[in-house]
């Protein structure tokens, strides 16, 4: 089951509940290290990421495969769920209530370890991609343009933008699980 699409997986989730643990296993390191990039607090970082992972797995049934891997549509619930919250200055729960799944409370380590990924520079992998991938990934996923922008920026075919934004995501997850990342 480990090396299931995305897809399979999420399709599976609410009858077996193996196929969401390797799907959560598979993005819960991007999840959280986005997240506490972005908000620079590890502790709200793990309660979004929890949040984030209810939502997805709430969404399971109504997930499309598609172009972009099922890792940006996580980062996608996670922005609006970061968005959410410091709009409200406090974390979204209602995914997590909703599953009857109670507010975590985290270890010394687990701070710690999102603390780490914090630190590290989000850009590093990022950097490593050829300059047109890079671009691409950099335009759609951090300056979350659509891809008709990323086109016209580009000069390029819709299609061809995707192209690459799929092609410099999935370079950057080999080399994520090469160095002990997603899986």
């Amino acid at each position: 089951m480990s090396d299931a699409p995305d897809a399979e997986l999420l399709a599976a989730s609410h009858s077996d509940p193996d196929a969401f643990a390797v799907f959560y296993r598979r993005y819960e390191r991007l999840v959280a290290g986005w997240l506490v990039r972005r908000c620079r607090r590890p502790d709200l970082a793990a309660e979004l990421t929890a949040e984030v992972f209810a939502a997805a797995y709430l969404a399971a049934p109504r997930f499309r495969p598609g172009p972009e891997p099922a890792g940006a549509w996580l980062l996608g619930i996670a922005r609006n769920l970061l968005l959410r919250s410091l709009r409200r200055d406090r974390a979204e729960s209602s995914a997590r209530r909703r599953l009857g799944v109670e507010r975590l409370e985290m270890s010394d380590a687990s701070l710690e370890a999102l603390q780490t990924l914090a630190d590290q520079p989000a850009l590093d992998l990022l950097r490593e991609l050829p300059a047109d991938q890079r671009e691409a990934v950099r335009a759609r996923v951090i300056e979350e343009l659509d891809y008709a922008e990323l086109a016209s920026r580009a000069h390029l075919t819709e299609a061809a933008a995707r192209k690459r934004v799929s092609r410099g995501l999935a370079a950057l997850r080999r080399r994520m699980d090469q160095q002990g990342g997603t899986r």
